[in-house]
């Protein structure tokens, strides 16, 4: 790790500066994420969520965190976010989802701490992925401590300068959207029509279709461990990050889900359009959105 944040900041400082208001056709194109280039590459962010239109309480929880790490010879993005969707029903779902994502924010943000506000402490000596991890493990045994029986899905995606690590137990999703347009799904979901599908039992069609597509076989809160999924790949400038919870992706598609970002440039907007599209779609379910992209 200690390497890992030298190579962050090894960038050298600018020669000079100069500081002067912003016009109001700059202060819109840097709304738009357009129009003006960055000296350094900027992080940024945006969420949106809704009850749904068919459900009395809402079981999904989002947290989206946006900073910068700060070094002698520059700085760097930092951004946690995460989405989860609790299940057991009325309050221990909404209970679940929340432990996990007070629990999961609290362990990975405290061991960035002394990077974020210059606080002297002994140096990380674990892999991100080590970090991702050890987060779960403590929302798991958090929500079997607070809110027995019940369990949550849970997807973070964690920006360090230019690359991303993901964690995800469940079914909710993590997509990276490319600048060219590609829309790859990251994550695989942890439930019984999707193993049913890979062992060839179940077509795509009919899995969406099935009554049991709800049931997962992964679940933080269930069972005596948990085994998350947990990757790093580069997050590239211009791309952009969408996590959600199956109101969204479980009845608006891929294709329309590109679409909507690509064409609404203010994250703000694309959060709103998601989550309207969910619920013109029926809002069959809690509907969570959680964008996130590197400008400059």
């Amino acid at each position: 790790m200690k390497r890992f944040f030298r190579r962050l900041f090894k960038h050298e400082k600018a020669d000079s500066a100069v500081t002067a208001p912003l016009s109001e056709q700059q202060i819109q194109a840097i709304l738009s994420n357009q129009g003006l280039a960055t000296e350094l590459p900027q992080l940024v962010s945006a969420c949106g969520q809704s009850i749904g239109k068919q459900r009395d309480t809402n079981e999904d929880c989002l947290f989206a965190f946006t900073a910068t790490i700060g070094g002698p010879r520059g700085s760097a993005p930092f951004g946690l976010y995460i989405v989860a969707d609790g299940m057991g029903g009325h309050q221990d779902g909404e209970m679940a989802s929340n432990a996990a994502i007070r629990v999961f924010s609290g362990s990975v943000i405290r061991k960035f701490t002394p990077y974020l506000f210059g606080l002297p402490s002994q140096m990380i000596d674990e892999s991100l992925q080590e970090i991702m991890l050890s987060a779960m493990n403590e929302a798991h045994y958090a929500i079997q401590r607070q809110v027995p029986g019940s369990g949550t899905t849970l997807t973070a995606a964690l920006v360090v300068g230019q690359q991303m690590t993901v964690a995800h137990v469940g079914d909710s999703r993590a997509y990276l959207l490319y600048p060219d347009g590609r829309l790859d799904l990251l994550t695989r979901d942890h439930s019984l029509v999707k193993r049913l599908e890979e062992l060839g039992q179940l077509t795509a069609a009919e899995a969406t279709a099935s009554p049991h597509r709800n049931v997962l076989i992964r679940a933080l809160g269930q069972g005596e461990s948990v085994e998350p999924d947990i990757f790093t790949l580069p997050f590239p400038a211009g791309g952009t990050i969408l996590l959600c919870s199956d109101g969204l992706w479980g009845v608006v598609t891929e294709a329309d889900m590109q679409r909507m970002i690509m064409e609404t440039p203010v994250l703000t907007r694309a959060c709103y359009n998601l989550v309207s599209a969910a619920n013109t779609a029926g809002g069959p379910d809690n509907i969570s959105v959680v964008l996130a992209q590197i400008v400059g």
